[in-house]
């Protein structure tokens, strides 16, 4: 299928923003209503805009009627108390989906290694429209921590991992790429993730902001990297054995 796509964004996959004064602005996620929902690690989620406007976060296409993650209605309630972060989101002046705060607790890199995921942002989209993509903005001042996006899930050959200091923005394709958040420290992270689609508004928007993908990873021991991969491989093993081990039982009680 052919659709319509931000040349930097289609060249690597993700593009990093100057970085906004989040200092200037009120702390705005500390007053909206979060609901729980398991993401990458321990989350809770705040939603801005939703499907039909509502307190919540499933994906539009488990809705009815089902859609792509486009043309997302704001929620009055969740707006009012945080108009800083609504204007963010809509500066671009691109189609948005989905948009909420995300808070994620403390974990470890292995967490991170666990929990990459790949988005599905794309399901029902039409042929010859914009692909969506999804901004990260950073809200709380979480230098040691890093987004980790691999464009293989198990090859630490391809890890990107971009520093989340206060402000950072980056605008990520993450159909593309296996992503997470690493987040080693010891009080929640808070993120405004907003899905928008690619076009010309997004592009005038990446060129406003200075974007680039020139990006050197910070340094990482090869032993925590190492570590990091064993315990994913350790932890899927002890799942897969912890399911089959549920269907057998299961199976047992229907014969039984």
């Amino acid at each position: 299928m052919s659709y319509v796509k931000s040349a930097l964004l289609d060249e690597k996959g993700f593009v990093i923003l100057d970085r906004y004064d989040q200092s200037a602005d009120p702390q705005e996620w500390k007053d909206l209503e979060y609901v729980e929902w398991k993401s990458s690690g321990v989350t809770r989620f705040a939603p801005l805009a939703s499907a039909k406007g509502e307190i919540e976060v499933n994906g539009f296409w488990n809705q009815e009627p089902p859609r792509t993650d486009k043309d997302g209605v704001w929620i009055e309630s969740q707006v009012a108390k945080a108009p800083n972060l609504a204007r963010r989101a809509q500066e671009p002046g691109a189609n948005v989906g989905r948009c909420r705060v995300i808070e994620l607790q403390p974990n470890s890199y292995s967490d991170a290694l666990y929990n990459l995921h790949q988005d599905d942002n794309n399901r029902l989209n039409p042929d010859g429209s914009g692909w969506i993509v999804r901004g990260f903005f950073n809200l709380t001042d979480d230098a040691d921590s890093c987004l980790v996006l691999r464009e293989q899930r198990f090859d630490p050959s391809t890890e990107i991992r971009i520093p989340l200091p206060a402000g950072a923005q980056v605008i990520i394709d993450t159909q593309r790429f296996w992503h997470a958040t690493w987040h080693p420290g010891s009080e929640p992270r808070y993120n405004l993730i907003t899905s928008w689609e690619c076009g010309s508004a997004l592009d005038a928007y990446i060129e406003k902001y200075h974007g680039s993908n020139d990006h050197e990873n910070p340094p990482l021991d090869q032993q925590v990297i190492d570590d990091g991969q064993a315990s994913v491989q350790r932890r899927l093993a002890e799942r897969a054995t912890a399911l089959a081990d549920r269907d057998r039982e299961h199976a047992d009680q229907a014969e039984g």
